[in-house]
């Protein structure tokens, strides 16, 4: 008995120690305000579970075979005092909660720039199969699977898909968004803290979707410069023939990085003219099957 007690009283703190590097944890102002949407949803939804399962566990005590006191009403039928609680109070639920994601929805909504005295950056995110390509027009830089930010700087993101559609997720700093072949999204987050946030494909996208993992590393603006300068002077350039080469279909490929990026090749993607190995483009624009 004493193993049993000492079991359920385990499980639930297992369950918790998951919420570490997820929307329970956030490192940016974006998944700070989640997770607040979050549990004050929840919070909302618990006002009414908690005292129905209270209820039902104590008209099961109350109406049972041997209380005496309990009455039986056979002949009962309506009870406006009743009909205003059942009618009231789901109303009032539904109301809060539709207040909570209207108000949310726009304060948050990706494209809104994020209020802050540094200036932005922009990353261009294309999603391939199946990793990530990452182009900083303004450093001149690119790489695959590995996304370096400055922290407390505001990240201005155009995220397009080279082939199906998938959707960028970084847990840590805030909203998900889709990637699409032939458009161009927006998405603002920012790091408030120095660390590694993993990031991951939230879309099913093929075979190698398990592992379309990047990793997110915010460090010191004075750090991020001088990262940037290091990969403009020992990496190779992005060029159509090293974009054709990324389109191959592979799984697992190891971080990579590229000192230069020809000009407009995220604009090309975004047009569906960028050379591709797996799928060559048909005279009219469309994409060979």
């Amino acid at each position: 008995m004493t193993y049993r007690f000492g079991l359920l009283l385990v499980i639930p703190v297992l369950g918790l120690t998951g919420c570490a590097g997820g929307v329970l944890d956030p490192q940016g102002p974006i998944g700070a305000a989640n997770r607040t949407i979050l549990l004050n949803s929840l919070g909302i939804m618990l006002a009414i579970v908690i005292p129905v399962i209270v209820a039902t566990l104590f008209f099961a005590w109350w109406f049972r075979s041997g209380n005496p006191r309990a009455v039986y009403l056979p002949d009962w039928v309506y009870s406006g005092q009743i009909e205003l609680v059942v009618w009231a109070v789901p109303a009032m639920v539904v109301l809060l909660l539709g207040s909570i994601a209207w108000v949310g929805s726009h304060d948050l909504e990706p494209s809104k720039p994020l209020p802050s005295r540094a200036k932005p950056i922009e990353v261009q995110v294309v999603s391939l199969d199946w990793k990530w390509l990452f182009i900083y027009p303004e450093q001149n830089i690119a790489t695959v699977n590995r996304l370096v930010v400055p922290v407390g700087t505001p990240i201005n993101f155009r995220l397009t898909s080279a082939t199906v559609m998938n959707s960028f997720f970084v847990p840590q700093l805030g909203s998900q968004i889709y990637t699409m072949t032939g458009m161009a999204t927006r998405l603002n987050l920012q790091a408030d803290r120095p660390g590694r946030y993993p990031g991951l494909s939230a879309q099913y996208s093929g075979a190698g979707f398990a592992d379309m993992h990047f990793l997110v590393e915010a460090v010191a603006p004075t750090r991020f410069a001088g990262w940037a300068a290091s990969v403009r002077e020992k990496t190779p350039t992005l060029d159509a023939n090293a974009y054709a080469g990324l389109a191959k279909r592979t799984a697992n490929l190891p971080p990579m990085a590229f000192g230069r990026v020809v000009p407009g090749l995220f604009d090309a993607v975004v047009m569906q003219r960028a050379p591709m190995s797996q799928k060559p483009m048909l005279d009219d624009g469309r994409m060979k099957r």
